[in-house]
């Protein structure tokens, strides 16, 4: 018998039953969570639009109310506030994949790698599943499936994110994707996944140049899925039928892609060029070069453009190699990148989102304001999530309080639903 059961058992027929049956989620926090999780009425800190002092109060898990001050209460640090991260590119985190896991992803897993993510004041996320076989696919769906409504979660997963399969199977533009599960789109197969998640699959990454993709970008798009393109090798003037048909975001905009190119005719420009595509880039000091992370902001705009992280479960671990369930070696080397040698291309990331935000600050000389857009306010939007990303009263009260240090943002607190889950210590 768990913990929680126990207390259920022993206050059966007291007011701490009732208690227990109104404040499930907060006591489930308390009884599992080693952070011994609290409530919060109010959280002080330097408004991350302009460094002001404000105090936010909190009702019943939402903010209501956000207060300009005259100064911190003293002994508070002085520290930024604003909304939990959203990253919509999370494969795996702490050990724990979502893509693969050879068939043994569980409930529990995804609870772990929940809780790190906190800790790098990631509060939203979307799980996503990569090119991989239908069977394992269905089963980690249906795992996935069972955290949207888990309580411990704290809604911090809304949906998934389905990179693949329906990618170009070149070398170079499929990535590290395994050119044998790779396939041209398939309604029905797609009906599937959907129905194996719940409904939640909010978002798919598709090469719009391969058979079909163009009818299904606009079937995505009528129910209600953000088609993202990634991994292709697409023309301009496919590129354009893909936006005219619904597509909105490019996945990884500069990755994904072959080593060689012309410098002419390849994806990247018209990419740029189509004003009705936003952008998603990976900022963790290896996917990209300052200089392209500079010319993609000026193109798209902090309005425009999403910070995403594409970090795999080998984030955190210690350099060295290491063998995919798949059978492929990869390399995580000790200064943080993580190497496909057999493609010669980058494996996803081994960095939180956390290290893109104070990244793209320092390449671009963004604001800290529109920073925390590229990684909270804009994918909230893109994905209809209406009761995140900014610090506003009716807004879910997903908090963080953090400093920006050289390589990445020094998380202090991170509430979720108003409940504390992370304290550095």
């Amino acid at each position: 018998m768990n913990k929680l059961e126990t207390l259920k058992k022993s206050a059966m027929n007291s007011s701490l039953y009732r208690t227990l049956a109104i404040a499930g989620p907060l006591l489930f926090l308390m009884v599992c969570n080693p952070m011994n999780a609290q409530l919060t009425d109010a959280i002080e800190g330097l408004h991350y639009l302009d460094g002001s002092p404000v105090r936010v109060e909190i009702r019943d898990g939402m903010i209501e109310k956000v207060e300009r001050i005259e100064q911190l209460t003293s002994g508070n640090e002085a520290v930024f506030i604003a909304p939990g991260l959203i990253d919509n590119q999370v494969n795996g985190f702490a050990g724990v994949s979502f893509a693969f896991a050879g068939g043994d992803l569980t409930l529990e897993g995804v609870r772990k790698a929940t809780r790190a993510l906190w800790e790098e004041g990631v509060t939203t996320y979307l799980p996503t599943l990569t090119t991989n076989e239908h069977e394992l696919l269905v089963r980690n769906l249906k795992v996935l499936a069972g955290a949207v409504e888990d309580e411990s979660l704290l809604g911090s997963i809304p949906g998934f994110h389905l990179e693949g399969p329906y990618i170009n199977p070149e070398d170079g533009y499929r990535g590290a994707h395994p050119r044998e599960h790779v396939r041209l789109p398939d309604w029905e197969e797609f009906m599937e996944y959907r129905r194996a998640s719940g409904n939640h699959i909010l978002t798919v990454t598709v090469a719009p140049e391969m058979e079909g993709a163009q009818d299904f970008i606009r079937r995505c798009t009528s129910d209600g899925v953000v088609v993202a393109l990634g991994h292709h090798n697409a023309t301009s003037r496919i590129i354009e039928q893909a936006a005219d048909n619904g597509a909105k975001i490019s996945t990884h905009l500069g990755n994904g892609c072959a080593n060689m190119i012309n410098r002419h005719v390849n994806p990247l420009w018209p990419q740029l060029a189509e004003d009705r595509l936003m952008i998603s880039i990976i900022c963790d000091g290896f996917h990209l070069l300052p200089e392209e992370i500079r010319v993609f902001y000026r193109v798209k705009g902090p309005d425009r453009t999403i910070i995403t992280s594409d970090v795999t479960s080998y984030a955190a671990l210690p350099p060295g190699q290491y063998v995919t369930p798949e059978g492929h070696t990869i390399e995580l080397t000790p200064e943080g990148m993580l190497r496909y040698p057999a493609q010669n291309v980058l494996y996803g990331s081994a960095s939180a989102i956390s290290k893109g935000v104070a990244h793209i600050i320092k390449v671009t000389g963004c604001t800290t304001g529109e920073a925390i857009r590229m990684a909270s306010t804009n994918p909230a939007e893109l994905y209809g999530l209406q009761d995140r990303g900014l610090l506003e009263p009716g807004n879910r009260a997903d908090l963080i309080l953090f400093t920006i240090g050289e390589h990445k943002l020094e998380v202090r607190k991170t509430y979720v639903r108003g409940i504390l889950v992370f304290e550095a210590r």
